[in-house]
């Protein structure tokens, strides 16, 4: 790994940590944000070049600490706000003294940052994308890619976001047992996305985004730890671990994504596959089954399964067809079509399939058109499939996603049948 791609990765493990440092001493979510920024964006060009320093946090705390003190005298329109920071700073802190000086401190407050950017004040898609932006680290276009809306929309949404947290005056800490119980739903539907994000990219010229899955994953077992007994948080990094397990074998020689079918399991991490499994089966059995756990089941099986030819498909078919009276979503009834192909044929896939061309959210997706190939493929129906796997192409912002449904499409046009 080059220095430059290290230091990418510590500064978005540190981000959010930085940002919970600044929010607990100040008090003001979007000047801090801003600040970070700046200290991110320092770092980045400083430290590939001098080196990163012995305690990178504090030295990211320090100068975000500067550049927020900097900011706030600048506004002399709100020079209230600039008493309340200074009169919160040690005069010390005030003072220009080394970047790296402030001693390294063992307090990481990501989760409460977390549970902060799920203020009920906030819509759900202001929470997802507030913590997706504060907390999992990716940029707005990545989240604008991510809800299907313009880039300019979620910018707004996000500004108006840390505003209303601005305006809430909620300090930055764990909340009380009954506002968690209520926000912890958000905040696991978060987790899921930013993993997600980091398992399969929405763009980019890499299929994943590692930094991204590892920080889901610290954060979902550092809840996990404060919630050892809900079972749908143990049920999420069940899930986390049991796909992530998969991922160096996602990836081809030559950085192509490469299907779960055709994936060499010999190089599947079998440790997080292990633990993934003996987190789920001692968790399904304690009370109502929800989706984070029902997907974990499926992972599970999945993961147990010695060659894809011993898949055990009928169960899975089944964990699919529960899943989707729990929480049924388009998605759901996607990937159960192709449970149902394996298990009933690919005619009935397709059949099912059908059933969500009416479906707004889904009908010009391209994982619908990529499935629908991939179905007609096992009928032999190659014309067919090579120009649904085209039109997939052209419809994904994902280029190592663009580029396998371009040869599969390639491969099939010169195919017999």
């Amino acid at each position: 790994m080059s220095e430059r791609h290290r230091v990418e990765d510590l500064l978005r493990e540190l981000a959010p940590q930085v940002l919970g440092t600044l929010v607990r001493r100040y008090g003001v979510f979007d000047t801090c944000e801003d600040a970070v920024q700046e200290a991110l964006l320092a770092a980045a060009l400083q430290w590939p070049a001098e080196g990163i320093p012995a305690g990178p946090r504090a030295w990211l705390v320090t100068v975000a600490s500067r550049k927020l003190v900097d900011q706030v005298r600048s506004e002399q329109a709100r020079r209230h706000r600039e008493d309340r920071i200074a009169l919160a700073t040690p005069q010390a802190e005030l003072l220009s003294r080394a970047a790296d000086a402030e001693p390294e401190t063992d307090r990481d407050d990501s989760l409460a940052l977390l549970f902060l950017c799920c203020h009920p004040a906030l819509s759900r898609p202001s929470r997802i994308a507030l913590t997706l932006r504060a907390v999992g680290g990716l940029t707005t276009a990545q989240i604008a890619a991510a809800f299907l809306v313009p880039e300019a929309t979620m910018a707004q949404r996000i500004s108006r976001a840390k505003q209303t947290i601005k305006a809430s005056g909620t300090p930055l800490r764990m909340p009380e047992a009954a506002d968690r119980t209520e926000r912890l739903a958000e905040v696991l539907h978060v987790l899921y996305l930013v993993f997600n994000e980091g398992y399969t990219t929405t763009d980019g010229a890499d299929l994943t985004a590692p930094a991204l899955s590892a920080e889901a994953i610290r954060l979902t077992r550092l809840l996990h730890r404060l919630l050892p007994d809900d079972a749908e948080t143990a049920g999420l990094l069940a899930l986390m671990l049991l796909t992530d397990a998969r991922r160096p074998a996602r990836i081809g020689p030559d950085g192509d994504l490469v299907p779960l079918a055709e994936q060499d399991r010999g190089r599947w991490d079998r440790r997080l596959v292990a633990e993934g499994i003996d987190l789920i089966s001692r968790t399904l059995p304690l009370g109502q089954v929800g989706p984070y756990q029902l997907q974990a089941a499926i992972a599970a099986v999945h993961d147990e399964a010695e060659h894809v030819d011993a898949t055990d498909w009928p169960q899975i078919l089944a964990l699919y067809e529960l899943l989707e009276r729990i929480s049924p979503n388009p998605m759901v009834t996607l990937n159960r079509s192709v449970a149902v192909a394996m298990v009933h044929g690919p005619c009935a896939g397709l059949d099912l399939l059908g059933t969500l061309g009416s479906d707004k959210r889904m009908a010009r997706h391209h994982r619908l058109l990529a499935t629908r190939a991939h179905l007609l493929e096992m009928l032999c129906r190659h014309e067919a499939a090579a120009d649904a796997y085209r039109e997939a192409a052209r419809r994904t912002i994902s280029a190592p996603e663009r580029r396998h449904l371009t040869a599969r499409a390639a491969r099939l046009s010169t195919a017999p049948g």
